[in-house]
């Protein structure tokens, strides 16, 4: 529309321009042509005339140049008047356009207005549940990681071909693994007759546990296919568990066992043989009372050997009442030795006793600690030969009371060293049977330390005698754990 006004602009001015031209032209030409009648007569009519065709002629040049001048001109005004005026009508009636056509958007929109904010709503509402499925995916995914990081036992996963996908510190320490292998190569490696293929398909025929023995550690595998989202077999997890603490509690357990059934089995058989000579045959009353005596000492044996195990159970089970107390370890130790003075003086012994100046109150459970000094001094006498000598010391040393007790007798084996503590445990078991021991009073006397925050140290050589050194807590011990536990 705009550029129509501007071609009609251009065409009025150019028409205008013509039409005065050709008036001005015209007019012109009319007056030369009058001027021929009145031209002077010495001129010959002729040459008027060629005068007259030559200026009209000019006269007609010029009026076309000066035509095409002019509308070269008109054009030059159409444009500048086009630029000047009509183009920021065009921009406005441009403006109006848009707006309106807005308008109509608008209002045609206002119809499926709901529809759309609908749909931007069910839009944000799945990204932000996409969200939080990623960031629950990530965050299962890396509590997964962490646990199988600083999980005791070792966990390898192995894909179809053997290939390992994951694998933790554990796994690396147990088998030794410095670097990737598959899973033929980690287990032909220890001998373990197992196939990738018989665990994955089938697994309810195959054995799925296997156990070996790596250095000194007994290490138990167990075998398990896992499946991928389509319910297809994607690979094999293998738990790698370190059972060597297992493996010897439970040979502990069953030798303990033996050991009770052994101990309890002999002295009963001797009362059982001779209750049964007493009732069957006529004996004297000098055979009668030894048979009876004998009796009486297998019984004592079995209540003494009763009364240890019932105690070592209570400790196991906790069900020993601890009550700690502050008390003189010096007047404690003196006070049993001089309990076993007569015992000493059966074997001819020479024993002597010496407590330090200054030792601190002990803090600790004073019947457990008295039983403790009780079965080691026992155990000295019963293993130091007649004339032996026996010698017990009574001090402090840092923050801890000490018992020394040293004696001269038979020792103890280099080898024997770290299992005394064993329960039912003998260097020479027919001699510590004949001499009533049970095996245990060394068990009891730690038991009794650790349940008292104490210990209890043997150092030995066969042959030249034994020193046991026991260590209690004493009563500023106790005062400075009050207050670093209330700090």
């Amino acid at each position: 529309m705009l550029k129509n006004i501007q071609i009609k602009i251009i065409l009025a001015f150019s028409i205008i321009g013509i039409v005065v031209i050709a008036t001005l032209g015209t007019l012109t030409i009319y007056n030369l042509e009058n001027i021929n009648d009145e031209i002077n007569s010495n001129i010959s009519l002729q040459e008027v005339e060629q005068i007259v065709q030559l200026q009209i002629h000019e006269i007609k040049i010029i009026i076309v140049l000066s035509l095409i001048v002019f509308i070269a001109l008109m054009i030059i005004i159409g444009i500048f008047i086009s630029k000047s005026l009509i183009m920021p009508i065009s921009n406005l009636i441009k403006s109006a356009e848009k707006a309106t056509k807005s308008e109509k958007y608008l209002s045609e929109g206002n119809k499926n207005k709901n529809e759309i904010d609908n749909l931007v709503s069910a839009f944000d509402s799945m990204n932000e549940e996409l969200k939080e499925n990623l960031n629950e995916a990530t965050r299962q995914r890396k509590q997964i990681e962490t646990i199988l990081l600083h999980m005791t036992d070792g966990v390898i996963a192995f894909n179809m071909q053997g290939n390992i996908i994951h694998i933790n510190t554990a796994a690396k320490t147990f088998l030794n693994l410095d670097e990737e292998k598959t899973f033929e190569e980690i287990f032909n490696k220890y001998d373990v007759d197992i196939n990738l293929e018989k665990v994955v398909y089938l697994d309810n025929l195959a054995s799925s546990e296997k156990r070996l023995t790596i250095d000194d550690r007994i290490i138990n595998l167990l075998f398990a296919p896992f499946k991928n989202e389509n319910d297809m077999p994607s690979g094999v997890i293998v738990v790698i568990q370190d059972i060597t603490e297992q493996v010897k509690v439970d040979t502990m357990r069953k030798r303990f066992v033996a050991d009770v059934s052994h101990e309890l089995k002999t002295p009963i058989t001797s009362i059982m043989g001779y209750a049964d000579t007493l009732i069957e045959n006529d004996v004297d009353r000098e055979t009668s009372k030894k048979f009876l005596e004998r009796i009486s000492s297998e019984a004592v044996r079995m209540s003494r050997l009763v009364s240890d195990l019932l105690i070592l159970s209570k400790y196991d089970t906790s069900k020993v009442k601890i009550e700690k107390s502050e008390f003189d370890l010096g007047e404690l130790v003196k006070y049993t030795f001089d309990g076993l003075d007569l015992e000493m003086k059966k074997k001819n012994q020479i024993g002597e006793c010496f407590v330090t100046s200054n030792v601190p109150l002990v803090y600790a459970d004073r019947s457990g600690i008295e039983r403790v000094v009780l079965n080691t001094l026992t155990n000295a006498i019963k293993y130091t030969p007649e004339g032996g000598n026996i010698k017990v010391y009574v001090g402090f040393v840092y923050n801890d009371a000490y018992i020394k007790i040293i004696d001269n007798g038979i020792g103890i084996p280099k080898e024997d060293l770290d299992k005394i503590f064993e329960r039912f445990y003998r260097v020479d078991k027919a001699r510590t049977r004949e001499m009533g021991g049970t095996g245990l009073g060394l068990s009891i006397a730690k038991e009794i330390l650790d349940q008292n925050n104490g210990m209890i140290d043997i150092k030995s050589e066969q042959g030249k005698g034994t020193e046991v050194v026991i260590r209690i807590p004493t009563k500023q011990e106790k005062i400075s754990k009050e207050k670093n536990t209330e700090e």
